[in-house]
C-alpha cells in the first residue's frame, strides 16, 4: 500500500452492538488483505472469560494475529487509559510489520478514549471506593442513584439506576474533586494530533427485532457451551468475588446470582438477555454520535460482503475485493 508521506495512516474499525456480526466481517476481511485485529472489548481482555465474552475461536485467532484479548487477570480491573495506550503501542507495531491494524469491537468508550483522547478525571481512590461500597450494600445502588442525580443530574440522567460500575465512579469523582464528573468531561483537554486517521465502520440493525433475536440465540448457545460451568469454576478462586468488574459483565453477573441462588435458571437466561438488549441499545447510540461512520446494515444479507468491500476501499485495496 502506498500512501503520501503527510497522509494519517488509515486504522479501519469495525465497530457495532453486540451479535451484530463484528467478529465474523473481520474474519473475512483477512481473507482480503493482511490485517491484524487488536479487539476493543472491556470484557474479552480478561483471561477465562471465553464463552460469554464470544471471544474469536482458537482456530481464527490461529490464522490471524489477535491483540488486547486474555491480557489481564479477571481479579484485577483495566481501564480505557491503559487501553489507548495498549491500543496505540500495538498500531505502531502492527504498522512496522507492514500489515493493517483493524479494530473490531463494541466498547465505545474504548474507542473514545483512543481517538479524542482522555479526560482529565482523578484516580481511582481504594478508601472512596470501599466506602461507596458500604453504602451501596446498607442502601442499595438506586439509593446512590438517587445521590448522584442530587449532585450531577446531566449524568445520572445517562445512568441506570443499577449501573454500580458507573454510579461508583460518578460519586467517587464528585467526593475527590468536589465537581461534577459531566462538568470535568466538558473541560476535557483536545486529544493531541495523531499520525493516525481512525475509519469507523459501523454494524447497525435496520430492524432492532433482528438483533434482539440474534442476542437471545447467542446466549443460548453459550449456555449450551458451558457458561454457567465458566462462571462456577471463576467463582472456585477466592480472590474473584461478584463486584470486580470482570464478574459484573453482561451474562456473568447474572449467572453468578444463579449460582448464588438469588435466581433461578429461567430468570438467569431472561435477565440476562434483556441485559444484552440494554447494552446493545447503548452501544448503538455511541454509534450515533461518530462522525464520518459509514454505517452497514447488520439485518442485510450480504452485510459482511458491505463491510469487507468498504474496508478494503479505506485502505485503497479494492481490487483484492473479487480475488
Amino acid at each position: 500500500m502506498t500512501k503520501a508521506e503527510n497522509c494519517p495512516f488509515p486504522v479501519v474499525c469495525l465497530l457495532g452492538p453486540t451479535a451484530s456480526g463484528k467478529t465474523a466481517a473481520a474474519a473475512k476481511l483477512a481473507e482480503q488483505a493482511k490485517v491484524e485485529i487488536i479487539s476493543v472489548d472491556s470484557a474479552q481482555v480478561y483471561r477465562g472469560l471465553d464463552i460469554g465474552t464470544a471471544k474469536p475461536d482458537i482456530a481464527l485467532r490461529a490464522r490471524v494475529p489477535h491483540h488486547l484479548i486474555d491480557i489481564v487477570d479477571p481479579a484485577h480491573a483495566y481501564s480505557a487509559a491503559r487501553f489507548r495506550t495498549d491500543a496505540l503501542e500495538r498500531i505502531k507495531n502492527i504498522e512496522a510489520r507492514g500489515a493493517l491494524p483493524l479494530l473490531v469491537g463494541g466498547t465505545m468508550l474504548y474507542y473514545k478514549a483512543l481517538t479524542e483522547g482522555l479526560n482529565p478525571l482523578p484516580a481511582a481512590n481504594a478508601a472512596v471506593r470501599a466506602a461507596l461500597m458500604l453504602d451501596a450494600a446498607r442502601e442499595g445502588w438506586p439509593a446512590l442513584h438517587t445521590r448522584l442525580t442530587a449532585c450531577d443530574p446531566a449524568l445520572a440522567a445517562r445512568i441506570a439506576p443499577h449501573d454500580a460500575q458507573r454510579i461508583q465512579r460518578a460519586l467517587e469523582v464528585w467526593m475527590l474533586t468536589g465537581q461534577p464528573m459531566s462538568a470535568l468531561r466538558a473541560r476535557a483537554r483536545a486529544a493531541p494530533a495523531s499520525k493516525y486517521r481512525f475509519i469507523p465502520i459501523t454494524l447497525e440493525p435496520s430492524d432492532r427485532g433482528v438483533l434482539h433475536t440474534r442476542i437471545a440465540a447467542r446466549f443460548d448457545a453459550m449456555l449450551k457451551q458451558g457458561l454457567i460451568d465458566e462462571v462456577a469454576q471463576l467463582r472456585m478462586r477466592p480472590e474473584i468475588h461478584a463486584a470486580l468488574p470482570s464478574m459484573r459483565c453482561v451474562g456473568y453477573r447474572q449467572v453468578w446470582a444463579h449460582l448464588d441462588g438469588v435466581i433461578d435458571r429461567a430468570a438467569m437466561r431472561d435477565q440476562s438477555i434483556f441485559a444484552t438488549r440494554q447494552l446493545a441499545k447503548r452501544q448503538l447510540t455511541w454509534c450515533r454520535v461518530l462522525a464520518h461512520r459509514q454505517i452497514i446494515d447488520c439485518c442485510a444479507p450480504d452485510a459482511i460482503k458491505q463491510a469487507v468491500a468498504a474496508a478494503l476501499q479505506c485502505w485503497d485495496l479494492k481490487h483484492l475485493e473479487d480475488k
